[in-house]
């Protein structure tokens, strides 16, 4: 089992550390926070048997073999070399990192070290999208897919007060098509890899990061159309159209559904199966597997995965002049 640190006090540590607790992979020994009583609640809470307020002292402690950062996204580079350098593995949180400069700079630290680093997106490490995976072939050849993640943000309430949450903002390198884009980006390249070209239609707020967009990827003989937002609501689901039938699922992330229709027989099934509903248990388990057991075939895999989704939304934000503070 791997002792695990913590970095981040928002509702998505608390769940990652829920769902490191039911894989049995991973055990959480440390948590970091700035103030000394905000720590001390947060290892109260999670039984873990250290607090750290100073990174550097929590990166070289012999307490973990491993961190999960769930920061701010721009400070997510920063954070994770200095844990790599020490030779901790890191498990960060999505989107990994600002910029695929960074991402190449970290990969090549990890590596020198002897290290693994991870981007935690739980979709694409469920059964559920690997039974996707392999029965795409059902639908014969891909013709159209349309993969939407449009969720309204309770922080944009406050955007419009006049307020600008991290979500929204260029300093921490937000925006819509990093933070909810991505659940759909990894279906479409985990599925159909690199695509040939990228589009991206963005509404920009004036905060300089987008609210919502509908991302174009062109694939050889079909176009995936990706539709994120945290400024609206929408209940449709995803589809992937292929010349002999359809997959339809209910959301990209949990997939919890997934149904086959098709276009011959008229017929349906549903090929998914009942999973965790805390989904993120799946990817501490397959992180725990590759570190443990050194499956550089599945490492090498996810890091090409995070690279072609980093790069994708790089040039989706060059196209529409989205600049984070980090880049300048």
């Amino acid at each position: 089992m791997l002792n695990l640190g913590t970095i981040g006090t928002g509702w998505i540590t608390a769940s990652f550390i829920e769902a490191a607790k039911h894989s049995g992979k991973l055990k959480v020994t440390a948590v970091y926070s700035r103030t000394e009583e905000k720590a001390k609640v947060l290892a109260d809470t999670y039984n873990a048997a250290h607090f750290f307020t100073d990174l550097n002292e929590m990166a070289g402690s012999m307490a973990i073999d491993a961190v999960y950062i769930a920061s701010p996204n721009s400070v997510h580079f920063e954070q994770a070399l200095l844990f790599l350098k020490n030779k901790k593995h890191v498990i960060c949180e999505k989107p990994i990192f600002s910029t695929t400069a960074q991402l190449e700079e970290a990969y090549r630290t990890a590596e020198e070290n002897g290290v693994f680093l991870f981007e935690a997106i739980r979709n694409i490490h469920t059964p559920n999208f690997a039974i996707l995976k392999e029965n795409l072939h059902l639908a014969g050849k891909i013709r159209s897919t349309v993969l939407p993640y449009i969720q309204y943000s309770s922080r944009y309430d406050a955007f419009l007060q006049g307020e600008v949450p991290n979500i929204f903002s260029a300093e921490f390198s937000g925006g819509a098509l990093v933070d909810l884009g991505v659940y759909s980006l990894y279906l479409a390249v985990g599925l159909f890899g690199k695509p040939e070209k990228v589009a991206y239609h963005p509404v920009v707020l004036h905060s300089g990061v987008d609210g919502s967009g509908t991302l174009v990827l062109t694939y050889d003989g079909f176009v995936c159309t990706i539709l994120c937002s945290k400024i609206s609501h929408s209940e449709i689901p995803c589809e992937i159209h292929g010349e002999q039938g359809t997959f339809v699922l209910e959301d990209a992330a949990p997939i919890s559904k997934i149904q086959f229709l098709d276009s011959h027989t008229k017929k349906s099934q549903i090929l998914s199966v009942e999973q965790y509903e805390k989904d993120m248990v799946y990817e501490c388990i397959n992180i725990a597997d590759i570190i443990e057991n050194d499956h550089q075939d599945r490492y090498e895999e996810l890091k090409n995965w995070s690279k072609v989704v980093l790069e994708i939304t790089e040039e989706a934000r060059r196209q529409n002049h989205i600049i984070f503070e980090v880049e300048k």
